[in-house]
């Protein structure tokens, strides 16, 4: 998944999903925690893949799973293209208005937009991007 996207969640906690992102994620995707002070999205795929591999996991290490489970969301898009993300989501990503969409390879990821601003910031600079393109070894 590509793109950079802006959005606003609604009064309800509906978020507007990009086109370009519903067409990879599907109609019914999953929403959980991430490793940042965001949101990430997998299609139902991506989620199968990623529970295969918790289940293949020894049980202590699966426990350590549990809050990315736990918080799950299944989402499904309602005809205007939007989804219902819970409180406890919002919450920890800080979601409250201004939501910038970003996808993120095989998932897309929900930041509040300005702290999507400080992040973006930090990562686009011509050292970062070298560091990242000689790890990745181009």
């Amino acid at each position: 998944m590509t793109g950079e996207y802006q959005h606003n969640l609604d009064s309800k906690g509906r978020l507007f999903i990009p086109a370009r992102l519903r067409e990879e994620l599907g109609n019914i995707f999953y929403v959980t925690l991430s490793m940042d002070k965001c949101l990430s999205a997998y299609s139902a795929d991506s989620w199968r893949d990623f529970s295969d591999k918790v289940n293949a996991m020894p049980y202590v290490k699966q426990r350590k799973m549990r809050p990315l489970f736990a918080y799950a969301a299944k989402c499904e898009l309602d005809p205007q293209g939007r989804i219902l993300i819970p409180q406890n989501l919002r919450d920890y990503a800080g979601l409250t208005k201004n939501v910038t969409v970003v996808g993120c390879n095989n998932h897309a990821e929900l930041w509040d937009a300005a702290a999507w601003s400080e992040i973006n910031a930090i990562e686009t600079t011509p050292e970062n991007i070298s560091a990242v393109m000689e790890e990745l070894e181009f």
